[in-house]
């Protein structure tokens, strides 16, 4: 029986394998989960890994948090040993973190076939360390799944051959819709909110607000702008802000925790997948700095407003409900008010987002690998 090691290795990453997983788990393939623990906190992976029904790893690496140049290296000397003992006949890596990148490159240096789930997406702002990782993932892949067909566009420009590239379609919103009937609903997300009922009683509602990008809280300046307007909008719109950690770090050391001091305002800590799906299904409108966000409100048909000014998934733009509005206050005012007064962008949702781009991208595996065939 081929065997195949997938790896998971931070919380953007838990929503794509979860379905990857158990279609795996349904064909003639050994599959075995890596957890590289870049991520490393245990009470909120516990959390996503029971929601989500992703099976415990097999093999935890432990990493832990680090600058990216030490966090990539480490998950390479940790990794290499479990391939060497496992033997695979493929690695497959999802999404565009540290993990993604470290693990394949062990891979491929070893001739182990690599694969990588969606592929293809492109920002084209190399400031990102996420460009970075997609773009030499994709180059030293051997058999690349896309979430989109515009994706195969961006590959072919950078050599890669079609015969290399297969259009699955959307893992995540395989995640989105198998999980929708168990979402957690807003109010009792928000029995923390200082005032629940003014996220209920508004005649706007209420909007979901994430924010962590370092080009968004890294320099104060930037972060100390977009706190600002946002408070601002927060007395029309009362936003829920389910705080990342790093965000919070930066937000004390400069002193800002007084713009986020309003019952219109509700800060809380980082949540649950089912929790964040019920903020998001029943919210007015998004903002977020987040890929996925951006991708899980298209599949909502919740209009979203982008606090950068790229996108490595257009197609949330051409097609879905997704606005690019980036860190400009009058901007943003603007987007906000468009969505109040006229209803935001209905967006259709994309080809294959279908809930089965997981199924379809087992089938080719199984195909590949139990034929023998190089990927």
């Amino acid at each position: 029986m081929p065997k195949i090691l997938c790896v998971v290795g931070a919380r953007p990453n838990f929503m794509k394998i979860a379905p990857i997983m158990a279609a795996l788990r349904r064909t003639a393939l050994d599959a075995r989960l890596v957890h590289t623990g870049q991520h490393y906190d245990v009470a909120m992976n516990q959390r996503f890994f029971e929601q989500l029904g992703i099976p415990a790893p097999d093999m935890d690496l432990e990493v832990g948090s680090a600058s990216h140049a030490v966090q990539t290296a480490e998950i390479m000397k940790r990794f290499e040993p479990v391939l060497d003992a496992e033997q695979p006949a493929a690695v497959l890596v999802v999404g565009d973190v540290n993990s993604t990148i470290a693990c394949a490159l062990v891979a491929a240096k070893k001739g182990v076939k690599v694969v990588h789930v969606e592929a293809g997406l492109r920002s084209f702002d190399r400031t990102m360390p996420e460009e970075i990782n997609r773009v030499l993932t994709d180059q030293i892949s051997d058999l690349l799944f896309t979430t989109e067909r515009e994706a195969l566009d961006n590959l072919r420009r950078e050599g890669i051959h079609p015969d290399r590239v297969c259009f699955v379609g959307n893992v995540m919103i395989d995640t989105l819709r198998a999980c929708l009937p168990r979402a957690i609903l807003p109010a009792q997300t928000l029995a923390a909110a200082p005032d629940p009922a003014v996220f209920f009683n508004s005649p706007n509602g209420y909007g979901i607000l994430t924010l962590h990008r370092p080009g968004n809280v890294d320099d104060p300046a930037v972060l100390e702008q977009l706190l600002r307007v946002l408070s601002e909008i927060s007395r029309e719109l009362p936003l829920v802000f389910p705080v990342h950690p790093r965000t919070r770090s930066m937000i004390d050391q400069a002193g800002f925790s007084a713009l986020l001091d309003s019952p219109q305002f509700c800060c809380l800590p980082p949540q649950g997948y089912l929790e964040m799906l019920g903020l998001m299904q029943g919210a007015r409108l998004a903002l977020t700095d987040s890929g996925g966000v951006q991708e899980e409100t298209t599949a909502l048909g919740v209009p979203c407003l982008t606090l950068r000014a790229n996108t490595e998934r257009p197609i949330t733009v051409t097609e879905g409900t997704n606005t690019i509005v980036g860190a400009d206050p009058e901007r943003i005012r603007r987007a906000v008010q468009e969505v109040l007064t006229q209803g935001g962008k209905a967006g259709r949702i994309p080809d294959y987002w279908d809930g089965r781009a997981s199924e379809r991208i087992a089938t080719v595996l199984a195909d590949c690998l139990a034929n023998g065939e190089r990927t």
